[in-house]
């Protein structure tokens, strides 16, 4: 048996018949249709619209105000501070393979971003994602420079 256009069918019982409303006591949703005596679900258009509370703030309005909500799209870092700079030797290139083959940090998962606490004592040429202005401030007092890289 071949298919064709003019010989295609619903399933049987995937399409019922239209409720007829108000037509008398007998069809089963006469006078008021099924919605009730009065009130203000009875009336007709759309009652209420989506999300309405009754004149209560609804739950939508009320969400945003509350604290510790996550940031969409944060971007996260490897932080290191300044201090820890000290260890590597005086006129060194450092980056996020340099520390981890040093040991200064261990299973570093994003980008790189240098804090200023401390002191900085040795000049270096720092390529991190992001620099704090007191580190790039503390790295360029001693002779040192920064780069940036994405």
């Amino acid at each position: 048996m071949t298919i064709k256009l003019e010989s295609l069918q619903s399933n049987k019982g995937s399409r019922r018949k239209k409720m007829r409303k108000g037509r008398g006591i007998a069809a089963g949703q006469g006078a008021s249709c099924g919605f009730g005596m009065r009130g203000q679900k009875s009336r007709s258009g759309r009652p209420t619209r989506p999300g309405f509370e009754g004149g209560q703030m609804p739950l939508y309005r009320r969400i945003p105000k509350l604290k510790h909500f996550p940031i969409v799209n944060q971007k996260n870092f490897t932080v290191l501070n300044v201090s820890r700079l000290n260890a590597l030797k005086d006129g060194t290139v450092v980056n996020l393979d340099l520390l981890v083959k040093e040991g200064i940090l261990t299973k570093p998962k994003n980008p790189l971003k240098i804090l200023g606490n401390g002191k900085l004592e040795v000049k270096l040429t720092v390529q991190a994602a992001a620099f704090t202005t007191s580190a790039k401030k503390k790295i360029e007092e001693v002779g040192g420079s920064c780069e940036l890289y994405n």
